[in-house]
């Protein structure tokens, strides 16, 4: 199965050799293009990615994990590892750090973060340490484009630091924090499989095992919304990809998504969005075509 996973140098582009010391660093958004917000399974046999979403919230899988976020969220991939995610392109960034394989045998030494694993985590945006890490990557960014003299040398010191910085956040997860973790997780999966049936937040409680304050608590630490807002995102997520990668009629998509009221639909994505459907699906077609 695994040679049917494409593997690229990055995303949409073939493999090909690469400097030992070589590092690449752009946003998940300049490639928008390519994916759209859905970078499908796939991975790279020559390097390491760190990726550190600024801004949205999604579903990242590596291997056979899906996984959940609100950002900030940071991971670390090493090479041949497969991995992909799915987020809502107009509202989602991320910082990618890529790293050959070469460069991170000499950073090894360098970082507490062990690199033959992925990690991920999630965290909060008003926390020093996250804080921390994100000022580490913008001057990680900002030397990959300055080009200066002495730039990798820089920029391998500045990515142990990183990964290390990754390494304090993931260690600093108390069991409880996993936990909740953990019950967002299964709270996002279990909302993939049944938005569209119009499940009450009870229901997912009682699916769920647990009780209304640990689910609101999760789904708001987590996600940063109540579960009702989590289902009805859900909800605008998929109409979006309705409206935009198919030519279904509106009447169509609102049942599709569990509304049996068209017009209810429309009131629903106009007081979300700003704007009707109709009106929105046109204008992002139009866009795309010019």
């Amino acid at each position: 199965m695994t040679d049917t996973i494409p593997s690229f140098f990055v995303y949409g582009e073939p493999e090909q050799q690469l400097e030992p010391g070589f590092f690449h660093v752009e946003t998940v958004m300049a490639r928008r293009a390519l994916h759209q917000g859905e970078v499908k399974a796939h991975k790279h046999d020559q390097m390491g990615q760190i990726t550190f979403w600024l801004s949205g919230r999604g579903t990242y899988f590596i291997d056979d994990r899906p996984l959940d976020f609100s950002a900030p969220a940071v991971s670390f991939v090493p090479s041949g590892i497969v991995h992909g995610f799915s987020v809502d392109p107009q509202t989602s960034d991320a910082v990618v750090v890529s790293v050959a394989d070469e460069a991170l045998l000499s950073i090894r030494e360098n970082t507490t973060l062990a690199l033959d694993r992925p990690t991920m985590i999630r965290g909060d945006g008003k926390d020093r340490d996250w804080c921390r890490l994100a000022e580490l990557l913008e001057i990680v960014a900002d030397e990959y484009a300055g080009g200066a003299a002495g730039t990798q040398q820089m920029l391998a010191s500045l990515v142990a630091a990183v990964l290390t910085q990754i390494a304090r956040l993931a260690s600093a997860m108390s069991v409880g924090q996993q936990t909740e973790a953990a019950l967002a997780t299964e709270l996002r999966r279990l909302i993939d499989v049944h938005f569209r049936e119009n499940w009450t937040v009870g229901k997912y409680t009682d699916a769920l095992a647990t009780t209304p304050h640990l689910i609101a608590k999760a789904s708001r630490d987590a996600f940063g919304m109540q579960v009702k807002e989590l289902i009805n995102e859900r909800r605008l997520l998929e109409a979006k990809r309705l409206l935009l990668f198919t030519v279904r009629p509106l009447e169509d998509i609102a049942y599709e998504i569990g509304f049996a009221d068209p017009a209810y639909f429309s009131r629903f994505f106009r007081l979300r969005v700003g704007e009707a459907p109709s009106d929105w699906r046109r204008a992002r077609v139009s866009s795309s075509a010019g």
